[in-house]
This record gives structure tokens, sequence and C-alpha cells, in this order.
């Protein structure tokens, strides 16, 4: 089954993506990778939307853990192309802090324009994305050891030279009013602004994943490298443009939280290193490669964020969160399973029955 669906996948990556006409019947829909997710994440709504009161559901209670999705949901839809293809990206969580501190260094502390200080955050993300494409392909020592390694060392670069040009592991950062709207404001005081580029996210990713080509040569990269390779998709390149977009995102959402928060921490962002993976295994995204979707990412995005906010409105010992949310990935993975095995054996019969 899997050769089969290795050579269906090498078809599909060489042909243009063309739309199905004919409607989906509601088996194949409850098939779907997205419906683990989505009862995981209706089941947690309901759950805080009862023990929560009034008060999570209300524009500031939704506002709290939206803000956190879409901060996460960022970073966690190219984590999840990547995740798709095979690869691991760990070192988002230092990308984080050192985009931050770029900003606020160029554009705090030497004042430079805040236009230099976004393109230097942003280049900085686009280059650590290309060393680890480029240390995976050439290396081919895993992705978890590459990005695990750069996660290290940008987090030491950081502190290093944040001490030896400021003589602070904190920097204020005062942007102006066009860069703090865009970027980093407050709609109706409770909204950030991310949650607008959360959406164009989704929709650049859902395009590349499911109406390009390129979506085609992910999942066939993550079914089968070689196999990939040999049909003649380019993964070499497909490999450092994956990395360079997670590098890119990170980058993005450490500096807005900069423009944000008017400053920036040396030790801020640690929490994406696991959460953003977190977030994409509950969305159902294999750990091997090869599965997953973009709905099924924003949805377990969404389920992770109502699970760590949504513990303060209930008035439960917070500490328990942890434990929610461990519970909470490890029902994920086995729903997931489920359905992903319902799918796999759906397909055939659906085939047999068209012939």
């Amino acid at each position: 089954m899997k050769s089969q669906a290795l050579d269906q996948a090498a078809q599909a990556a060489t042909a243009p993506h063309t739309p199905n006409s004919s409607m989906p019947s509601l088996g194949s829909l409850v098939r779907r990778p997205e419906v683990g997710s989505l009862i995981g994440m209706i089941a947690v709504l309901v759950f805080f939307s009862i023990f929560g009161g009034a008060n999570f559901l209300a524009a500031g209670g939704a506002a709290s853990w939206l803000n956190v999705a879409a901060e996460l949901g960022i970073i966690a839809l190219p984590v999840g192309l990547l995740m798709i293809a095979g690869h691991l990206d760990l070192s988002v969580g230092s990308m984080v802090p050192a985009s931050s501190m770029t900003i606020a260094i160029i554009s705090g502390h030497y004042d430079a324009p805040i236009l230099v200080g976004i393109l230097a955050s942003l280049g900085l993300g686009l280059a650590i994305g290309f060393i680890n494409g480029l240390l995976v392909i050439r290396t081919k020592v895993p992705s978890f050891v590459v990005t695990l390694a750069t996660l290290f060392a940008l987090a030491g670069l950081t502190l290093g030279i944040s001490v030896i040009l400021t003589g602070s592991t904190s920097v204020a950062l005062k942007s102006g009013p066009v860069a703090k709207l865009l970027l980093g404001d407050y709609l109706g005081g409770k909204f950030e602004v991310t949650l607008f580029w959360w959406i164009a996210s989704i929709l650049v990713v859902g395009f590349v994943l499911n109406l390009s080509r390129f979506g085609n040569w992910i999942l066939a990269m993550g079914g089968d490298a070689v196999s990939a390779r040999n049909a003649g998709i380019p993964t070499d390149r497909l490999t450092i443009a994956l990395f360079m977009s997670s590098g890119l995102c990170a980058a993005f959402v450490g500096m807005s939280q900069a423009i944000l928060y008017n400053s920036a921490q040396v030790a801020a962002g640690q929490s994406f290193i696991f959460n953003s993976i977190i977030a994409v295994v509950i969305g159902g995204v294999l750990l091997t490669g090869g599965y997953g979707s973009v709905v099924g990412i924003v949805l377990g995005t969404l389920t992770f964020a109502i699970v760590n906010q949504g513990i303060f409105y209930t008035g439960f010992d917070a500490n328990w969160a942890s434990l929610i949310i461990g519970v909470l990935l490890l029902a994920a993975v086995l729903m997931n399973n489920t359905f992903r095995t319902m799918a796999l054996t759906y397909a055939p019969r659906s085939k047999a029955r068209t012939r």
C-alpha cells in the first residue's frame, strides 16, 4: 500500500492540480485527517465554555486564546510543512528572541529606521533557515540534531552579542505609528493585529499545500525522500526553502512581539520550541512525515491555545495545564491514528466501487 501511495504522490508531483468535481460523501469526510483535530477542538471548547464561565467566551477571553493561537499559528504552519516533509525545526525557539533583539538593538539601541530593523530581523530568519537546510542536506544528519545544535548556538550568540553591544539582556524599542499599526497593535484594545497575519499565512500555506505542485512535492518527500528525488522532485532545494520559511515566520513573530511590547528580551520565545510541534501533532500531522493538512494544523493550534489560556478561567490550579496538554497530546495522537487508518482502508474500497 505504501509503494502505491508513493507512486501516486510521485505522479501527482509532476501533474498540475485538478479539482475534484464530485461531491464528497459523508464517509469520506469522516475519514479526513482533520476530523480528529476538529473533534478535539470542539471538546476542549465545550469543556472550557462550561467551566470557564461567561468570561471565557467574552471578547476579552476569546482574545486571550486567539492572540496565543495567532503567534503560535504563524510558526506552526511552516513547522507543519517541514514535518509533513519529514523534518523538524527546533531552532524556532531561539529564532524568536534573536529576531526580537535584532530589531531592538538596530532600531532601539542604535536608533536606525524601523524598516532597517524589520529587514534585518527577517533577513536573519532567512539566513538561519538557509543554514539549517544546507546543513541537513550536506551532512545527512537528522534535522532534529541539526536544529537542536542551531537552537543552542543561536541562543548563545544572541546572548553574547546583546551583552557586548548593549550591556544588557533587555533592550527597549520605540517603533513608528505605521509599524505599530501593522505589526504590533491591538484592535479594540484586545485583539492583536497578528491575527490578520495568521489568516494571511493560512491562505498562503493552504494554497502551497493544496493548490500547487509544491504541496505534492512536500507530501511525496515526506513519504519517501529517495523515491521523490528519483521522480524528479528537487528535494534539496525544497528542503532549504521549507527551512527558510520556518526561520522567516519565527523571525516575524519575534519582530512583531518586540514592536508590540516595545522591548525585547534574550530569554523570550523558548516556549515555541515544543508548543509549535505539539500544535502540529494535535492537528494530525505525522512525526514520520508524509501526512497532514493545513486545516488540521489550524485546528490543532486553536486547541492548544484554548487549553493553554482556558485553564485560567476555570478557577482550577494553573499547574494542571501541563497535565491537560500532555493528556490532550496523547489522545490526539491516538485519535488521529484511528482516523488515518480509517482513511487508508476506505480509499481502496472507494476506488474499487468506481471501477
